[in-house]
Parts: structure tokens; sequence; C-alpha cells
């Protein structure tokens, strides 16, 4: 791998915190002489959230929040579709979800 990179902000002021992490996963060998490579992974997630008391918070997580189409992972091997004479060799890869929310209410009881 080219370059590896995470940043992370972090904040929490009161009642009300927040994070955003950019991950960044440069270009990498996907076979050994190094002929294929995979292209750069980048995602950006983040969180705001809100305590409404000392046993319970309220958070919405973004997931991918620029939309990117990066792939998660990357393989080279042959594939043969229906109809083909012989498998051809390729790039196959698994994408990033799409641009997604969460949002969670925790309660701790003690």
């Amino acid at each position: 791998i080219e370059g590896v990179a995470s940043v992370a902000l972090a904040v929490d002021k009161g009642p009300y915190f927040g994070a955003l992490q950019l991950r960044y996963f440069g270009p990498r060998p996907l076979v050994e002489d190094n002929s294929i490579r995979s292209k750069s992974t980048a995602t950006l997630n983040g969180r705001v959230g809100y305590r409404i008391n000392k046993s319970t918070r309220l958070e919405l997580e973004g997931f991918n929040l620029t939309n990117r189409g990066d792939s998660a992972i990357d393989y080279v091997y042959a594939s043969r579709l229906k109809g083909e004479a012989a498998a051809v060799t390729g790039v196959h890869f698994h994408p990033i979800e799409p641009r997604s929310f969460r949002v969670n209410l925790t309660m701790n009881f003690n």
C-alpha cells in the first residue's frame, strides 16, 4: 500500500459531542508483480450527539458522507460468465457502502 492515513477530529462541549474521521488507503498491488493495482480508497464518517441526561444520549452517525464509489476491497482472478467461451482475468471488487445514516438512542441502567 502506497500510503495509509486516518485523521480524526472530536468535539465534546457540555451536552453536545461529535466527531469526523477520514480514512485513506493508497493504491496497492493486486498481483505479485505489481502489474495490476487497485485505486485509492477514502471514506469520511461522522457523528453528532446530545447527552439528554447522565444515562441517556441521542446520536446521529453518518457513513461515507461524501458518497464516494470506492472499493472496500479488490481482487484479481479469472471468472467466466454464462455464454463466455473462456474465463477472463480481471479485477473484482466489493464497493464501500453508499452514504447512510443511523440514529442511536443509548440508555444506561446502573
